[in-house]
């Protein structure tokens, strides 16, 4: 039988990254892009459509080599229906039927789910929460979701919008959300957020997260604070959701993550606090371990657990 390959996509609210797998969940080839230079959702779509094509020309396969393409998505979507309700961070999506438009293109299978909740499976399934039963995994960006894994099973909820905890309001007032609500936790510690708060302590325009860890990691008082506040603000949403939910694992990543213990140990403090004991007692605080690639890795395993193909001699066992 010949060798089988997926394309597996992560669409953020600030890079499109698109990766061709083979066997083992081996990356051969991969593109990213800035979401920013497609604001039209037409532009965006074919973008998408030329990138899946292109990716398989220059691989030299042909459409039949491929077993579907997952897509990992920013926003609310009706997986029945295969419909993208909006994007907080991308204008001009609503009630789009992505999946249909995809589908006729390519001339493939397609798989949808939010991005959280493919991040989410990927660490499930191959990172920092393997051999956890209940997690709640985290995705910090531009925007701020979490995927919920529970007795082993991703919960969506009913309408399939469940995980929006950076929609989750943490003051009675503050700042307007892309949401349509005020006060989220997303208009506080999602990247934008963070990055003017630094250009405006600091009186630079061009200072990059990045930047601000490495500054907080040298000891710098004011980026320290800056860390501080994040992780205090993160760690008590999360305090409501280790009270509601009793999860054994957290699994924190996205590119805020990247600053590590600076930001990790401060949410940890904050948990540990303010939680009820023996919720706090059960949960295990992680950074995530598949990094940038967390989101095509679980676009691919959405493939390959949800196509309808004879999986069994294909060769797909683990990420390598």
């Amino acid at each position: 039988m010949k060798k089988k390959y997926i394309i597996g996509i992560d669409l953020g609210g600030t890079n499109l990254k698109i990766a061709l797998f083979g066997p083992g969940f081996k990356i051969i080839d991969r593109e990213n892009l800035n979401t920013a230079n497609f604001r039209q959702k037409e532009t965006l779509i074919t973008r998408i459509v030329d990138s899946v094509n292109n990716i398989i020309e220059n691989n030299r396969l042909i459409k039949n080599n491929i077993l579907g393409v997952g897509l990992g998505l920013p926003g609310p979507i009706d997986l029945n229906r295969g419909v993208v309700h909006f994007f907080p961070n991308i204008p001009g999506w609503s009630e789009v039927n992505l999946k249909k438009i995809l589908e006729k293109n390519l001339k493939l299978e397609v798989f949808m789910d939010n991005d959280a909740n493919l991040m989410a499976l990927a660490e499930y399934k191959l990172g920092a929460a393997k051999g956890s039963k209940n997690a709640v995994c985290l995705t910090l960006g531009t925007g701020v979701g979490a995927g919920i894994i529970i007795g082993g099973r991703i919960y969506r909820g009913s309408s399939f919008a469940a995980g929006e905890i950076g929609h989750m309001p943490i003051n009675e007032r503050g700042p307007k959300c892309n949401c349509g609500g005020f006060a989220c936790l997303e208009s506080y510690i999602g990247n934008k957020r963070i990055l003017r708060q630094a250009q405006r302590i600091f009186k630079r325009d061009e200072l990059s997260l990045e930047e601000l860890s490495c500054m907080a990691k040298g000891n710098n008082k004011k980026a320290i604070q800056i860390w501080s506040g994040v992780g205090e603000r993160l760690g008590l949403a999360l305090v409501s959701v280790v009270n509601l939910l009793n999860p054994d694992c957290i699994v924190i990543g996205g590119g805020v993550a990247n600053a590590g213990r600076i930001l990790l140990d401060k949410v940890e403090e904050t948990i540990l606090s303010r939680a009820m004991p023996v919720q706090a007692g059960a949960v295990k605080l992680r950074q995530a371990k598949l990094g940038n690639d967390a989101g095509v890795i679980g676009a691919a395993l959405l493939v390959k657990e949800q196509s309808h193909s004879n999986l069994r001699s294909l060769k797909w066992p683990t990420y390598e």
